[in-house]
């Protein structure tokens, strides 16, 4: 009895023991597993130390061709370095400065109001040259691209010269002054050492509920192929060869492809109406409307162009390889390179590592992340070593991004110096002014009551938009939504304009409110009124009428003046229809920016009005979306039509 209880136990003993050691040899074997795939994914994800090249490398040898100094560069480029090269980064994201250099980070941008500490030209100049400086130690020492939002001016920057934006400019159809416009930004842009512009928008609104109309020239492909082209030359040639002012900015045309016709309530933003929404994928409409601007500014010789946060039909446009490699790229034969808007990518659905590998395989070249670049690097590298994206169109896209840093000159010029008496300067600011007068629109001149006569001794000027040149000058102007108030340096309202330009015997009151003191009649009353700043679809609505406050303030001036003008202030045309028969006189004046003197020049006949809708102005709602070809969605006439102007 003993031996057999023994041997039973023995043999559980030996039983258990089996299957312990086979325990412990499977956990060893897994955690062995868990340990080489872990050291692999770590070391795969380390840079290679590599010696830095000699200093006579070809690729820093300024006689030779760019083509042949790209070659050079990419072939001693890692695989990390060429994924950095195609990373755009908001500068506020960027830990610490080191990482620039020890990531290759490729770009950084300012977003809208993203500014230095010190928000002067100083300020601006050190924060970029620092940034720069920080990617030449890197080691292949490419130098980065800073780019901003100067659509209108290097206006981020308080005493920089704000322009018209560009419905204004549209209504000018001056391709010649457009030119100007840009290059006078260009150079307020490049005195601070940025050397990316984030302008001019090409897109064609049909709907005026959008929050970016302004943003653009007009809703007719031939005018804004034309005034396109001419700011893409403005920017990127902005005295290039001049020995004066050796100053080039690249210019990045914008919104790639079909932004203005997405649909209303179709955004992917759910605090949003049409802006990021959806574009109806109609070929017809791709080759006769939305296309020609583009081609336009390639033959221009843009050197990047920015692909947009809509969709066409269900796919975002970061992930349409049709419309990006195969249109873009292929037919229209663009060799800069494409970039992705705020946050665009990471729109695609399926998370981050997927977005990137649809949308770099679909034709991006550099993603605005703007954030997290430790991800989007080693989730890129991580793609590639799996094979889900060739090293071939890594070495694409690095090769687009070199081209352009080789054709600023960014290998083989220092530092320029700060040029801070080009920001705001008199010629600039004359230029603006001129701009200003060019854009303003008469839509209706009762008996003559334009140009104001010599014979007018009492003006009674009132509004919110009178003496405000942060509302003249709408968004994207010092603070992404825009400012309020008289706070930019330089700037002149449009009261102050008018003060200045009447005569000494005229006596000029203002009321912003429309109260005056005295009841006698004044000759003429002067409403200044219109929209609040706003930008991206924060400004959609279908709230297109003046405030109440607005229509207050104009009644009251109609009581207390023999005659009435009514200037809009606006970022778009606004449904006026039921008002426009009491007023005497109406001007279209736009977003004019700082310049509110150039509206004095007009009113009292110094310059001639002489510009022209960009687009219809609609008389009701009902009828958006409007066509290209001008019809209404309800068949009805509009209020006035495109290229309309007295």
């Amino acid at each position: 009895m003993y031996w057999y209880v023994m041997g039973k136990y023995t043999a559980r003993l030996k039983m258990h023991i089996k299957q312990h050691v086979l325990l412990y040899v499977t956990s060893a074997l897994a955690l062995l597993c868990i340990g080489i795939v872990g050291m692999y994914f770590f070391f795969s994800s380390q840079r290679v130390s590599l010696p830095p090249p000699p200093p006579d490398a070809p690729y820093r040898q300024a006689n030779l061709p760019d083509e042949e100094r790209i070659e050079d560069l990419l072939s001693r480029m890692t695989l990390e370095e060429k994924v950095g090269q195609m990373a755009l980064v908001e500068k506020n994201s960027i830990l610490t400065q080191d990482d620039i250099a020890r990531y290759g980070i490729g770009a950084l941008l300012s977003g809208g109001g993203a500014k230095p500490p010190r928000n002067t030209p100083e300020g601006w100049y050190e924060m970029v040259v620092g940034f720069i400086g920080a990617s030449r130690q890197s080691r292949l020492g490419i130098p980065l691209l800073y780019g901003v939002d100067a659509i209108h001016g290097h206006s981020n920057l308080p005493g920089a010269t704000v322009f018209p934006h560009l419905i204004g400019l549209g209504a000018t159809g001056d391709a010649l002054l457009v030119e100007e416009v840009a290059r006078a930004t260009a150079r307020e842009v490049a005195a601070t050492g940025v050397n990316w512009s984030y302008s001019p928008t090409l897109d064609l609104p049909r709907d005026i509920r959008w929050g970016r109309v302004y943003e653009a020239f007009s809703d007719d492909p031939k005018l804004v192929a034309q005034l396109g082209s001419a700011y893409v030359r403005g920017t990127q040639h902005a005295s290039r060869f001049a020995t004066e002012t050796p100053l080039f900015v690249l210019s990045t045309p914008k919104h790639y492809i079909g932004v203005g016709g997405m649909a209303w309530g179709s955004s992917s933003n759910k605090n949003f109406h049409i802006d990021q929404g959806m574009t109806p994928p109609d070929e017809r409409m791709l080759r006769d409307v939305y296309l020609p601007p583009f081609a336009e500014v390639v033959r221009a010789g843009a050197g990047s162009i920015m692909v947009g946060l809509n969709s066409w039909g269900d796919t975002k446009l970061s992930a349409e390889k049709y419309l990006v490699t195969d249109v873009l790229k292929g037919e229209l034969g663009f060799t800069g390179f494409t970039v992705s808007d705020w946050y665009g990518v990471y729109e695609i659905p399926g998370g981050d590592y997927h977005a990137g590998v649809i949308a770099i395989n679909a034709g991006i070249d550099m993603v605005m992340l703007p954030f997290d670049y430790k991800v989007f690097i080693k989730n890129i590298t991580r793609a590639v070593r799996k094979g889900e994206i060739s090293e071939a169109r890594i070495d694409e896209a690095v090769r687009r991004i070199l081209r352009a840093k080789f054709a600023l000159g960014l290998f083989d010029s220092g530092t320029e110096p700060l040029q801070a008496g080009l920001i705001g300067s008199g010629a600039h600011r004359a230029l603006a002014r001129e701009a200003v007068a060019a854009s303003l629109v008469l839509l209706k001149n009762e008996n003559r009551t334009l140009p104001l006569s010599l014979q007018d001794t009492h003006i009674r000027i009132a509004g919110s938009a009178a003496d405000n040149v942060g509302r003249q000058s709408g968004a994207w102007t010092v603070e992404w939504q825009g400012i309020e108030g008289n706070t930019l340096p330089g700037g002149t309202s449009i009261l102050e304009g008018i003060r200045e330009r009447a005569p000494s015997a005229t006596r000029v009151e203002y009321a912003a409110d429309g109260i005056f003191s005295s009841p006698e009649s004044a000759d003429i009353g002067i409403a200044i009124v219109g929209e609040r700043p706003y930008a991206e679809g924060w400004g959609d609505t279908e709230e297109l009428t003046l405030s109440t406050e607005d229509r207050e303030v104009i009644a009251r001036l109609k009581e207390v003046s023999d005659t009435v003008v009514v200037i809009i202030i606006s970022g778009r045309p606004l449904i006026i229809t039921d008002d426009i028969s009491s007023w005497d006189a109406v001007v279209a004046a736009w977003l004019p920016g700082s310049e509110g003197a150039g509206v004095a020049d007009v009113l009292f006949g110094d310059k001639e009005f002489r510009g022209k809708l960009p687009l219809p102005w609609p008389a009701r709602i009902e009828q958006l979306p409007i066509a290209t070809d001008g019809t209404t969605q309800d068949g009805t006439v509009p209020l006035f039509p495109r290229y309309f102007g007295l």
